[in-house]
């Protein structure tokens, strides 16, 4: 049989792509075997489904407006503002479709997460994140999309207009500048997921609050998508949480597909070193899964969302719960 057979602890996951699947066609509403059955994305065998995250003990997660660029591999991608933006209020409607048939509902305060957290049972708890910025029009435009509930915002993905990204070295450009700015003056805390070097630091110097919703180590695995120590340092400085991210070719250095998976154990080592760093207390989940990947690339023995919390077996048991959900909802519970 899948997963722990121990009482699981409550589950906050700071990264799942939720809108973004349902607009590739996935319903997650289904069974996860029927939702497999039927799959319209090819290649990725589909890990999550409101059911599989009721079976994990999920209670909250970070929800995503995620617009996907143009490029060789997704040639149905934006190209500009108005095509970003166009995906993001897509998704956007999805989710409130999902709050009105009681599949959802949406986190806009640190009370509204505790009075949710408090609740015996109800729906997924999602707080609204925006991952990479393209489709705010511009810093005026943030009170927008803070009135429709986002409360945090990662700039970047690749490069945007906004910042340099993954694999796309460069800083704050002059309207991430003033987005950023503009964030910490409206409260919207920064991801720093996908911030290149110069664009991380020049941000943090702006003041906003900051989280990593979905990173791992760069000591273990090279490459700027990956958080540095001296990053992991400064985002927990701000008082902020590292979510870790259930991807092989993020949690052992050199994985390609194809390879054996990674093993829960390797990310577990990610863990101990945030934590040798910074204390377990800013350590969390931010999963990532079917954010692009399926089964095949997540961690040996991950084979469908339930099986998430068999990670924590390889951690301390005194920090379990809180790297489980703990940490993630005291973040929230203060900052929201």
């Amino acid at each position: 049989m899948s997963g722990p057979a121990s009482p699981l602890p409550l589950l906050i996951d700071g990264h799942l792509d939720l809108a973004w699947n349902a607009a590739r066609g996935r319903d997650l509403g289904l069974d996860l075997a029927a939702l497999r059955a039927g799959d319209p994305v090819a290649g990725e065998t589909a890990t999550v489904t409101f059911g599989e995250l009721r079976a994990a003990g999920t209670r909250v997660c970070f929800g995503t407006l995620f617009a996907l660029p143009r490029s060789g591999e997704s040639p149905e991608g934006y190209t500009d503002h108005a095509g970003a933006r166009a995906q993001a209020l897509a998704q956007l409607d999805q989710y409130r479709r999902w709050e009105d048939a009681g599949q959802v509902r949406l986190l806009r305060s640190g009370s509204e997460v505790a009075a949710h957290l408090a609740a015996p049972a109800g729906p997924l708890g999602v707080v609204l994140l925006m991952e990479g910025a393209d489709p705010i029009r511009d810093a005026r435009d943030l009170p927008f999309w803070v009135g429709a509930g986002v409360r945090v915002i990662g700039p970047a993905w690749g490069r945007t207009r906004y910042a340099g990204g993954t694999d796309a070295p460069g800083p704050l450009t002059d309207a991430g500048r003033e987005l950023v700015t503009a964030m910490r003056e409206l409260g919207v805390t920064l991801d720093a997921s996908h911030l290149d070097d110069a664009a991380f630091w020049e941000a943090l110097d702006l003041g906003p609050q900051v989280i990593a919703t979905h990173a791992n180590s760069r000591a273990l695995v090279p490459g700027n998508r990956q958080l540095s120590d001296g990053m992991v340092r400064a985002v927990a400085g701000a008082g902020g949480v590292v979510g870790l991210v259930f991807l092989s070719r993020f949690i052992r250095r050199g994985w390609e597909a194809g390879q054996p998976r990674a093993a829960l154990e390797e990310l577990a080592a990610h863990a101990r070193h945030l934590a040798a760093l910074v204390g377990w207390e800013h350590v969390g989940l931010g999963t990532d899964l079917d954010g692009g990947f399926g089964q095949e690339k997540a961690p040996a023995g991950v084979d469908r969302y339930r099986d998430v919390p068999l990670l924590l077996e390889r951690l301390p048991p005194e920090h379990r719960a809180d790297v489980a959900g703990g940490n993630w909802g005291r973040w929230l519970t203060r900052y929201l």
